[in-house]
């Protein structure tokens, strides 16, 4: 792969789905990729492609000649809006629409090879729930890897959808089943998942509608993977072992290649390091007022690109916050609130001014990788998760949906860096659990366990680590298979 010239280039098109926690560990990958001698095509939806040119302006993604943008139709109706698309509309139509998109794109691309000397596809790398490119992938003939951007155990919750339904745990009988303990059901026939109750599986399967959207679809795109040349997972193996060990005894070769964003940093080529992916503006003011803070003393709070509160639930985080006492980074969203605009009292602004600062967005890794910032009240999404493991930062969880709360349940249970807020927010609990994690015993060895995954992760992530060698082998022996003509 030494070779410069264009023809001997592998091609790679890398495909997330259309969501700001896809599209940035998807864009580390590719970035991965290019540093390995790939040509890559990157592929957003219209809608996210705009949005990314109003977030980092029209030159941010110029790239260089071997990495490129393209862009397909994800079936939605036209919005302006700055905001993730709703989830269920954009999985049924992603599912039902893009694949014919897809494919010309495919076709295109082969096409221009053909005029231009420019490599022809050679490989796809899509999201793995975006399998509907595995058709496209076979008709040109070449092999195609799966990333599934959840945690291992995330996508082991998904992988047993099927089987919960057949031994009728779920659907629910009806709405009193949310709340009567039958969450608290504990299932102990998965490997590889000790002690789980029914409440820590993906939150989908919460439904009393036997033809739920998601759950069905989530039940059919694990099925699906098990047709990938491959699938790809954001994580390193000693954080979920068992868990791996569950998932290659039911699927096609797994490899871990987390965390991937440490795998980026140390690429030489700055220029691909430096092509971004947030969809919202990010304000890096909030990493000058970091630099006046002392280490290990502030509380940063985000809930990520979806999650969203009614404005109670936005009063009792702030007035939990305040009665603290901590110093805090608060990252608001301007959709955080449902249906309408993040308003907070007057009065808690007045209390907190001179220990918080609040912003619309922010760079998350360099938040959680800045020594002022000793705790992380999070959303436990994946990437999220995965960074504080990276920065040695421990959490409160507030799990919102998806795998969001089994990721929450090992933060506790298993790798011993968490505590849960209650999905009834209540501002005496968020106070309580601040000053647990900020001054507290229990804090204490939180901080102690993430420093030790920490550790961990840099080991994974060395020169001779497991998701290094990890990545050097899916490349050799899968991506880099030649072509089925």
């Amino acid at each position: 792969m030494g070779s410069t010239e264009m023809t001997q280039k592998p091609h790679a098109v890398c495909i997330p789905y259309p969501a700001q926690g896809h599209i940035n560990p998807m864009l580390h990958l590719a970035k991965l990729l290019h540093g390995r001698g790939f040509h890559v095509t990157f592929v957003n939806t219209e809608f996210n492609h705009s949005r990314l040119l109003r977030s980092r302006g029209p030159s941010a993604l110029d790239g260089l000649p071997s990495f490129r943008f393209h862009t397909i139709p994800d079936g939605l109706p036209p919005s302006d809006a700055d905001a993730t698309q709703d989830i269920p509309s954009l999985c049924r139509s992603t599912r039902d629409s893009c694949l014919p998109h897809f494919q010309d794109l495919l076709k295109r691309l082969n096409e221009e090879s053909a005029a231009s000397g420019s490599p022809p596809v050679s490989c796809v790398v899509s999201d793995g729930v975006m399998s509907f490119t595995l058709e496209a992938a076979e008709a040109v003939g070449v092999p195609e890897v799966l990333f599934w951007t959840t945690s291992a155990c995330g996508f082991l919750g998904y992988a047993h959808y099927r089987s919960l339904i057949d031994k009728g745990l779920a659907p629910l009988k009806d709405a009193s089943y949310l709340t009567n303990g039958y969450l608290d059901t504990v299932i102990d026939w998965i490997p590889g998942m000790r002690n789980i109750r029914l409440r820590d599986f993906p939150s989908f399967i919460r439904t009393t509608d036997p033809e739920d959207l998601m759950v069905n679809f989530l039940s059919v795109e694990a099925e699906r993977a098990k047709r990938a040349s491959a699938i790809v997972l954001n994580t390193f193996d000693p954080l979920e072992h068992e868990v791996l060990d569950a998932l290659k005894a039911m699927f096609p070769p797994i490899y871990t290649l987390g965390p991937l964003h440490l795998l980026t940093e140390q690429l030489p080529d700055n220029d691909i390091r430096s092509i971004g992916s947030n969809l919202w503006k990010e304000e890096l003011g909030c990493l000058e007022w970091l630099n006046s803070k002392s280490p290990g003393s502030v509380v940063y709070v985000n809930f990520g690109s979806i999650t969203v509160m009614s404005p109670a639930q936005l009063v009792e985080f702030a007035w939990g916050l305040a009665n603290s006492g901590q110093t805090f980074l608060w990252v608001i969203r301007p959709d955080l609130v449902v249906g309408d605009t993040a308003v907070l009292p007057p009065e808690f602004s007045a209390t907190t001014r001179e220990r918080s600062l609040l912003a619309s967005w922010c760079p998350q890794r360099l938040v959680l990788s800045h020594q002022a910032v000793g705790g992380f009240l999070t959303h436990s999404g994946w990437n999220s998760t995965i960074e504080s493991i990276a920065a040695g930062v421990p959490v409160v969880c507030w799990p919102f949906f998806a795998e969001q709360q089994t990721n929450c349940r090992y933060s506790l249970e298993e790798w011993g860096i968490g505590m849960e807020i209650d999905s009834d927010v209540k501002r005496d609990e968020v106070e309580r659990q601040l000053r647990e994690l900020m001054e507290g015993e229990g804090g204490k060895e939180m901080k102690r366990r993430a420093m030790e995954w920490k550790e961990m992760t840099r080991e994974a992530t060395c020169p001779s680590g497991s998701s290094v060698l990890n990545l050097d082998e899916v490349i050799d022996k899968v991506l880099l298979l030649p072509r089925r003509d």
